[in-house]
């Protein structure tokens, strides 16, 4: 994918239950809300989990991420569908820098009801 500065990508994922089990694992995040299901069944997905979404973009571009700010606005729980809508606020070459590319981009996450769980940026560069 080539990138440039305002363009907006939008995906979307539906955490599991299987989701929190496997990143409870991996994190040792094992609060209690992770573990218990609430009176709807749902448990709460680790806000690191939910903070997955925004670094796809990274991933999906071979950024090395130097900086990621989250701002975790609401709870998600596991069969929530949450839409990520990433904007890029600079993409540019670095001259003086092996040519690098700079990135820095805006993140806003909500959920299937349209309510913003998760908010913020991240920078870096592409190798």
């Amino acid at each position: 994918m080539s990138l440039k500065t305002g363009d907006i990508i939008v995906f979307e994922r539906t955490f599991t239950v299987e989701d929190v089990e496997l990143f409870t694992k991996i994190s040792g995040d094992e609060g209690i809300h992770h573990l218990t299901p609430d009176e709807q069944g749902r448990l709460v997905v680790q806000g690191l989990l939910t903070a997955t979404l925004p670094t796809k973009v990274g991933g999906d571009n071979n950024v090395l991420a130097r900086t990621m700010n989250f701002e975790f606005l609401r709870p998600v729980f596991t069969g929530d569908t949450i839409i990520c809508e990433v904007k890029i606020e600079k993409y540019e070459k670095q001259e003086n820098k092996n040519n690098r590319i700079a990135i820095i981009a805006s993140f806003l996450c909500k959920n299937q009801h349209e309510k913003d769980v998760l908010k913020g940026d991240f920078s870096g560069v592409i190798l």
